[in-house]
């Protein structure tokens, strides 16, 4: 229920309370005084209007008017009092709403006292005849104070109990709505992490392509004179590796397309397996290629995907920016906790690096996933060196 409604009810029900108790004061000649009537009808009206703007305001209003309406009126404030705990029950904490609670058994039991002794000697009250028995108004104070304390900690235990739920299900929507929002940023940092790879996976694969591709161009072109079925023969190594390179780009692509399940979801086939065909290629552009490994792996490790890839893109950097290059070695040695990746090329004096580029954030970014190292940088004497250490012993 909404505030205005609510207060909507309060007016409501206080209004057709005070009217019929007003009737009954007035149509019997023992009538109680008009004037006193109409100004706590007035009161009780002005209160209602000003409990949400001012609710301390009300609430000492309320108890207020309730000993004045046992003493002079018709007892119809006794409805604001029941409204006014409830809602302190409803929108205040537990210690707060019995703090209200108490405050008001002080008033009802105030306003017991008062209209215990009124309907013997007070002005009469709903157009009854007042009592005579003067010495019993302690029972009929203890009565009547017992059925307003009753009145007034059912009512504020009824508000507890609302505000507790309407307390609990506000929790449960703001729990729902931060548990929305942590599954959004999940997804969010799901789809970034997805497009990382599918990016790092498209540049090592185009990178070392277009790099053999174009140094066997380039190989072609310089022999197509003296030396026509040689440059033929690199011409077609040239259109091999394009479209190996074309296939690999199709997996990338129906990855990120999450086409049929039926469709090879393989970003790419690469495995240590293929590492001499790698080499293999690179000797075809044009590099003087030396492999060694010591130690074997399981061909179906999800490590080997990250040396194929390592090795790859250490290769691809010398053939796009070493110069005079005379020997490049490629070394793995795989021992039981880990396995080391060693790709150094003996060639001319290069300048530092400024900027590494996505070749070597690739690396240091594989590696890390296995909690490795990347050493990279300018060998003594000319040429680069890349060594990278993997941590692969199960834990």
């Amino acid at each position: 229920m909404t505030p205005r409604r609510s207060d909507l009810v309060v007016l409501g029900s206080y209004s057709a309370v005070s009217l019929a108790l007003g009737y009954l004061s007035l149509e019997s000649s023992l009538t109680t005084p008009a004037w006193a009537l109409v100004a706590l009808f007035v009161a009780g009206i002005a209160t209602i209007l000003v409990s949400r703007r001012h609710p301390l305001v009300a609430f000492i209003a309320v108890v207020v008017l309730l000993p004045l309406s046992f003493a002079g009126g018709s007892g119809a404030e006794a409805v604001l009092t029941v409204a006014m705990l409830h809602r302190c029950g409803v929108d205040l904490r537990p210690r707060q709403a019995w703090t209200a609670f108490a405050t008001a058994a002080v008033s009802g039991t105030l306003a017991a006292l008062v209209l215990a002794i009124r309907v013997r000697l007070g002005p009469p009250l709903l157009g009854l005849a007042p009592r005579v028995d003067l010495d019993a108004w302690p029972l009929d104070w203890l009565g009547i104070a017992t059925v307003v304390v009753a009145v007034s900690l059912i009512s504020t235990l009824v508000g507890l109990n609302v505000g507790h739920r309407r307390r609990e299900l506000r929790a449960l929507v703001e729990r729902a709505e931060q548990m929305r929002r942590e599954r959004d940023q999940e997804a969010h940092i799901a789809a970034v992490l997805e497009r990382e790879r599918i990016a790092r996976e498209m540049h090592d694969v185009i990178a070392h392509s277009l790099a053999v591709m174009v140094a066997v161009a380039d190989g072609a072109q310089a022999s197509a004179a003296a030396r026509p079925e040689e440059s033929r023969r690199a011409i077609g190594r040239v259109a091999e590796t394009g479209r190996r390179t074309l296939v690999e780009m199709r997996r990338l692509l129906t990855t990120v397309r999450a086409e049929g399940d039926s469709v090879d979801r393989q970003p790419t086939q690469a495995t240590m397996e293929r590492i001499p065909s790698l080499v293999e290629e690179s000797r075809i552009a044009g590099l003087p290629v030396r492999f060694e490994q010591t130690g074997d792996i399981d061909a179906d490790a999800v490590v080997g995907l990250t040396v194929y890839r390592i090795v790859q893109e250490a290769l691809t950097n010398v053939l796009r920016h070493a110069r005079d290059v005379q020997d490049v070695v490629v070394k793995i040695s795989i021992a039981d906790d880990g396995l080391s990746i060693l790709v150094e090329d003996t060639s001319a004096q290069a300048l530092p690096i400024v900027d590494p580029g996505r070749g070597l954030v690739g690396i240091r970014e594989r590696a890390a996933f296995y909690d490795g190292h990347v050493e990279a940088g300018l060998r003594p004497g000319g040429g680069w060196r890349v060594f990278v250490r993997l941590q692969t012993e199960k834990r």
